[in-house]
């Protein structure tokens, strides 16, 4: 069967280049139409030349198409994937020095020092929305498969309103899970799992291994390593058997971001105590943004050289992205298990409100994306997860449906660091005042913006 997918943001060449090489390694994909999609030329262009080369140097039969007009993509989709973003790296950074000339380090919240800054989710609030509107009404039956941050709060506005069983979020941070499992020496075909909770705050709670109780491997594997640093990994570091040793479930993914995050912000608290742990997120940072850079210098060189065979340098192996997993379960019948992103309104983590995103095991295939139920999360961890992520979330989606100045300084006020009124409000209007930032400006104070006394 021919499926057409549609890739919004497709200048983010390494990512489409991924999905391209997994749909090369799907036999039940071949013949499929991709329509990349973005609006930047020239990096629309690299990703057209390496996806179109990479295909024809591995013999699969691929319809591969480009377009900087959404409309015309998404005609005939079957398949929606939005992983855009509506603010460069720039614009990130931008805010970022406003919050650290008031003060602000990484190790925050994910709202203020990380990259689901309140300034960037409101653009892409926006733009999640619009492409969600457009694929509704040019192609109706189409999935809606969204990647691109904030998910989380994307997801849970977008339920909200429109009640859509075919909206569906991913992350790839669970997926260290599987990681986890190769650290422990498990063969995965033994195991068994559950894992709970919301984006950028999923944990594991239950892991068996031949039918027992996995976590006395894992206590043991602690017990041996812990105290190596040659034997650390970054899925199971000081900070991470920390959390596990106070909870009892073991974080994944960006639930620990070594960036600081939502999470375990204690962690980040001086320089000392990151020390101790092993924490440096200002560094990871800024090697995040320059191996960004090389990648898209590199991306570019390699588009621009025919000469290249982009199969040495990206060979054909399945990247750790689960994109291409979900769409040959719903579209060819392929029933799997695999983390999403959906509301919780089958109640699937106990105790999350059923209008929020829940992060949970779906059951997958041509009959839909079917969550499986949890026992929940511990009820330590619950109480974070109210306090550093559904609140903030609640109040940031409130702010930005009513237009209301006042509750963006009460979402600033939640993040640990903040001292005061005056320091949120200063970041605010620091925000507010970045010459890029005018619709945000507009949202807030225009006419139409809730008005405080």
């Amino acid at each position: 069967m021919k499926n057409k997918i549609v890739l919004i943001g497709a200048g983010s060449a390494v990512f489409s280049l991924s999905m391209i090489k997994d749909i090369c390694l799907t036999p039940n994909l071949n013949g499929s139409s991709v329509c990349l999609v973005d609006i930047n030329e020239t990096r629309l262009n690299a990703a057209y030349q390496l996806c179109t080369r990479y295909a024809a140097e591995l013999g699969v039969e691929l319809e591969i198409t480009k377009t900087q007009d959404r409309e015309i993509g998404l005609v005939d989709a079957d398949f929606v994937i939005n992983t855009a973003l509506a603010c460069n790296h720039q614009r990130m950074q931008d805010g970022l020095k406003v919050a650290e000339e008031l003060g602000y380090h990484y190790g925050g919240s994910l709202h203020i020092m990380h990259d689901e800054g309140f300034w960037i989710n409101f653009y892409q609030f926006r733009l999640i929305e619009e492409v969600y509107l457009d694929t509704r009404r040019i192609a109706p039956d189409a999935w809606y498969i969204l990647l691109s941050n904030p998910v989380v709060a994307a997801t849970t506005m977008l339920g909200r309103k429109y009640h859509d069983p075919k909206i569906v979020g991913l992350c790839e941070g669970p997926t260290v899970i599987h990681d986890i499992f190769e650290t422990l020496g498990l063969d995965e075909k033994y195991v068994s799992y559950e894992v709970a909770g919301s984006n950028h705050f999923i944990w594991l709670t239950k892991m068996h291994y031949k039918g027992e109780n996995a976590f006395p491997i894992l206590d043991q594997w602690i017990e041996e390593n812990q105290d190596d640093p040659e034997k650390a990994v970054r899925n199971l570091c000081p900070k991470v058997l920390d959390m596990y040793k106070t909870f009892g479930a073991l974080p994944l993914g960006d639930t620990h971001s070594s960036g600081g995050g939502s999470y375990g912000w204690w962690y980040h608290s001086d320089e000392e105590t990151e020390k101790s742990f092993r924490e440096a997120p200002a560094r990871l940072w800024s090697d995040y943004y320059a191996d960004c850079a090389k990648i898209v210098s590199d991306i570019e060189r390699y588009a621009a050289d025919e000469s290249v065979r982009i199969t040495e340098i990206y060979p054909p192996v399945h990247s750790r992205e689960i994109i291409i997993d979900l769409i040959e379960a719903l579209a060819c019948d392929v029933e799997r298990k695999i983390i999403v992103n959906i509301l919780n309104d089958g109640n699937y983590v106990p105790g999350i409100p059923t209008d929020f995103n829940v992060e949970i095991t779906a059951v997958c295939s041509k009959n839909g994306v079917k969550g499986i139920q949890t026992d929940g999360l511990p009820r330590a961890v619950l109480g974070h997860l109210f306090a550093d992520r559904i609140g903030m979330i609640e109040v940031e989606l409130q702010a930005y449906e009513d237009r209301d100045e006042a509750l963006l300084t009460d979402l600033v006020m939640m993040d640990h660091q903040t001292k005061n009124r005056k320091q949120a409000q200063a970041l605010v209007d620091g925000i507010l005042a970045l010459p890029w930032n005018d619709a945000m400006r507009e949202h807030y104070r225009g006419i139409g913006a809730k008005r405080r006394k």
